[in-house]
């Protein structure tokens, strides 16, 4: 039970921060909504970026941070909107995680 509870305190902290870092970033919500759209499914890098219309390096920003471009405290992984999976010999996959599903659906709705 007290998990549960800091799970959801751990939550309702990270939600305005979530969505103060998808209005910051254009790529980063572009990100968050095609996973939001191809939902359940995963996707790599090069899908994503090639879904978005930007580069393998700026999805990679924005999922995992890079340097001052795209600070890590902000990326999609950290705030924990989506999750890295493993699809094999150095294939890293990425899904959007249900507290992901829950911000890009209440920002839809705005």
């Amino acid at each position: 039970m007290q998990n549960e509870d800091t799970l959801e305190s751990s939550f309702t902290t990270k939600r305005p921060l979530a969505i103060r870092a998808l209005r910051r970033s254009n790529i980063r919500k572009k990100v968050a909504e095609y996973l939001f759209d191809i939902s359940p499914t995963c996707s790599y890098t090069s899908e994503i970026a090639y879904h978005v219309g930007a580069t393998s390096s700026n999805v990679i920003g924005a999922l995992r941070g890079m340097n001052s471009r795209y600070r890590e405290e902000e990326s999609l992984i950290t705030l924990e909107l989506v999750e890295e999976k493993s699809g094999g010999k150095n294939i890293r996959l990425y899904a959007l995680t249900d507290f992901g599903k829950e911000i890009i659906g209440t920002i839809n709705n705005r």
